[in-house]
């Protein structure tokens, strides 16, 4: 058969009836794979019987054939199998046997994963064959690589020998030279399980060999992948160069671990890791660490922090369900939190308290009960000691809710009780040794309420009654018990006033919001009460609004006095958006605060600080808080914030504040994350998945700055580059751990697309530290076969 083109079905008119049926069933899945779980392929779908059965159309320039002989293709030769595409100069293919030999610049495609090379022999029914010379490309992850022969073992299993592989897009010319490469003896690719392994296998970037080993497996998708993880290099001024090479174990759909070891030169090897499990009743998360004798502090480190939450029972019938809740918190000695600031096991940069508690939860109907035990390490310095809070062990409570009950001829009632009863201990240390001090206190608080609302106003009546009875060791240290009933009576109250309203020709909604709360709670005299959990609550608009001045149980102010504020807001009315709230309140007390914390004085100032605050969000890009405590006897600001964010588009995000408090302390707070090109023009648009594309400087980074010491208390600050098939990322920080200590550290990382995505050590600093932080690789649907359809 001569011509232009000659095209010819083989095997089509011996095709039955039921299998061609079975053929268009399983093509049809194709459009449902989306539905099936991730690394589903139409080859798992179709059986083998249906796939020998299917026809083969071979088409050319040139066909010669024979019934059930052998068929020879020349000139733009092409053989279609189903699935499988084969191009080549000359084609033979044994109708018989389904083996097929191109040769002369040939490809192959299965499945949208791409093969080109000289020569290659290939069954067509078992998909057995080789390829010599090949470079080939992989759908998912746009993989690229070269052998020097790739045996096809089966329909899900290829092994490239003396082999190549990037995800590093492959440029012009003969020779390719991609920025990162695993460079084996042998790589073996799994369709099934979408993963690689390479025997003899060296990971170079720019030509520089940076990890070898053995034997090692890597993904060729998303799909979550035992294997290494991103390398990171730190210089610390405690601890030395520090390198760590974290490594994943995906143990099965719903539990993993990752190591994280690491060898720090000043001080020896970091041995952490996390583990992670997920059941239909609980979740679980332990994090832990070990340094065998460390350098610098002679002694073994260790933390560990475990997290787990889980239902006992769905139900228990009328008994109802009960819920457990661990979260336990440990290192080994004081100094772990100034030594190991980035831990990965425990955050505690900013905290030297680690809190552990143990709670067992039940609710049913209005019943609710739990029991627990809550415990904290204090991690004391000796430049600057902190007394440590109470430890509670054990708590134990019970409560009785209803909302919405029929009372006095009217419905909406809110009626509470809490109870609990807790041993409170803790061990201070004194001159004369560890003193050791707590108590016992039991508890009630009745609570009755009701809201009447209506469009334009509400009105919120609440009566309480707080009763508490303490048993603890007294100055004399004979054993004391005291007991305390304090009731307290509240009245909250609003209006709203909504008029249409029109600023710089665009239409709002504007609310006047007048507000005025009046609490009375009688003196109780309390000095002689021990103080295991009240403190000052934050002067704000919310404290302001309640009837308590302390938090906790042992203190109860008694506040005889009335709240006033008022706020406006404008709304836009086609979204409902806010976008500008004003408020101002103040207090004015009735009679004289006796009651005080320890050491506390009674205050006598009928007018409290004005607080005023405002938000701005005239612009969906740009953002405005602020707010002001105002002395009106001093006629000067208490505190003050001013903030405000730009983000003007993905991966660009400016953030400053500016804080002060009279007499304490002033900062400014400074944080962005800006693409270096977008300084010169616009930004480049946004590529799914890959950020703003590749070939990107970025700037990142967080600083906050005491304007009284004229320096930089805190500092995160570092460029990320995404160069497409990696990233790269380096990191300066500076911590301030005392008045004259600081921990300073450049940290170093790279990420290999495709090939190691998670991200560690930098990147969870960025992430944890940087106001809305994005992260310049994002998940998208996997790709169809037919993206890379020949």
């Amino acid at each position: 058969m001569h011509g232009v083109l000659a095209l010819l079905a083989l095997g089509a008119g011996c095709l039955p009836a039921q299998v061609l049926a079975q053929a268009d069933a399983a093509t049809a899945t194709e459009s449902s794979t989306l539905r099936l779980k991730q690394g589903t392929r139409l080859r798992e779908v179709l059986p083998e019987a249906v796939r020998s059965e299917l026809p083969t159309f071979v088409s050319g320039d040139q066909i010669e054939s024979q019934t059930d002989a052998v068929t020879v293709i020349e000139g733009s030769a092409e053989l279609r199998r189903h699935d499988t595409v084969i191009k080549a100069d000359r084609l033979e293919y044994d109708q018989r046997s389904g083996d097929a030999r191109g040769t002369g610049h040939v490809l192959i495609n299965r499945q949208g994963d791409r093969f080109t090379g000289p020569d290659v022999q290939l069954n067509v029914n078992t998909d057995k064959g080789y390829f010599t010379e090949p470079e080939f490309t992989l759908l998912r992850n746009e993989g690229q690589g070269d052998a020097s022969r790739i045996d096809f073992v089966s329909k899900d299993t290829t092994i490239a020998h003396n082999a190549r592989y990037s995800t590093c897009p492959r440029t012009p010319g003969e020779r390719w030279m991609p920025d990162w490469l695993v460079r084996a003896t042998r790589i073996e690719l799994d369709n099934v399980e979408e993963v690689g392994y390479a025997s003899g296998g060296v990971l170079e970037f720019k030509g520089v060999p940076i990890m070898a080993a053995p034997y090692f497996s890597f993904p060729t998708s998303d799909k979550r992948k035992t294997g290494v993880l991103p390398p990171s290099i730190n210089f610390d001024s405690q601890s030395g160069v520090e390198l760590m090479v974290p490594y994943y174990l995906n143990l099965a759909p719903n539990y993993d671990v990752t190591l994280y070891p690491s060898v720090m030169s000043k001080r020896g090897v970091d041995l952490a890791g996390e583990a992670r499990y997920l059941a239909p009743t609980f979740s679980s998360r332990l994090r832990a660490a070990y340094m065998p004798s460390d350098k610098l502090r002679d002694r073994d480190r260790w933390a560990y922090a475990l997290a787990h939450n889980q239902r006992l029972g769905e139900s228990l019938g009328a008994w109802g369900p009960i819920g457990l809740r661990l979260n336990l918190n440990r290192v080994s000695d004081d100094n772990y939190w100034s030594d190991f600031p980035r831990s990965s096991t425990i955050q505690l940069t900013t905290s030297r308290l680690l809190h552990s508690d143990a709670v067992l939860g039940w609710g049913h109907g209005p019943w609710s009960a739990s029991v627990g035990a809550y415990k904290w390490q204090t991690l004391q310095n000796a430049g600057s000691p902190i007394t440590p809070p109470y430890d509670r062990l054990p708590a134990v409570g019970v409560n009785y809710s209803r909302i919405n009950q029929s009372l006095l001829g009217s419905d909406g009632w809110d009626f509470t009780v809490q109870t609990n009863f807790t041993r409170f201990q803790r061990s201070v240390a004194a001159a004369s040794g560890t003193v050791k001090a707590g108590g016992d206190r039991a508890l009630a608080i009745t609570d009755l309420t009701h809201r009447w609302e209506a469009p334009g106003w509400f009105v919120q009546p609440r009566a309480r009654l707080h009763t508490t009875q303490y048993q603890f060791d007294g100055a004399t240290g004979a054993s004391t018990t005291l007991s305390r009933a304090v009731p307290t009576a509240s009245l909250d109250s609003g209006l709203v006033f909504e008029k249409p309203s029109s600023f710089w020709g665009r239409e709002y909604v504007q609310t006047l919001e007048p507000r005025a709360f009046f609490t009375w709670t009688p003196f109780r005299d309390q000095s002689g009460l021990p103080n295991f959990d009240s403190a000052n609550r934050d002067f704000s608009l919310a404290s302001m609004y309640t009837e308590n001045v302390f938090s906790g149980n042992d203190r109860i102010s008694d506040t005889r006095a009335v709240t006033l504020g008022v706020s406006s807001r404008l709304i836009n009315p086609d979204t409902g958006a806010e976008v500008v709230r004003l408020g101002v309140a103040q207090r004015y007390l009735l009679e004289d605060q006796n009651v005080t914390l320890p050491g506390g004085k009674p205050v006598t100032e009928r007018l409290s600080n004005i607080l005023l605050s405002g938000r701005v969000q005239w612009d969906p890009l740009w953002s405005f808080d602020s707010t002001l405590q105002y002395n009106p006897k001093s006629r000067e600001s208490v505190r003050t914030t001013v903030g405000g964010r730009y983000t003007p588009g993905p991966y660009r995000v400016l953030s400053a504040a500016y804080r002060i408090q009279r007499g304490v302390s002033e900062q400014i707070d400074l944080g962005w994350q800006w693409p270096l090109s977008a300084l010169w023009g616009d930004a480049p648009a946004r590529v799914p998945g890959r950020a703003l594309g590749p070939g990107q400087w970025y700037s990142v980074g967080r600083m906050n700055y005491s304007m009284p010491d004229r320096k930089i208390v805190d500092l995160i600050a570092g460029f990320e580059y995404d160069a497409g098939c990696w990233l790269g990322r380096v990191v300066l920080t500076r911590l301030q751990q005392t008045t004259t200590k600081a921990n300073q550290s450049i940290l170093f990382q790279l990420e290999f697309s495709g090939f190691s995505k998670v991200g560690a050590s930098s990147l969870q600093t960025l992430q944890a530290n940087v106001p809305k932080y994005q992260y310049l690789r994002e998940e998208i649907s996997p790709p169809s076969r037919f993206e890379n359809y020949d």
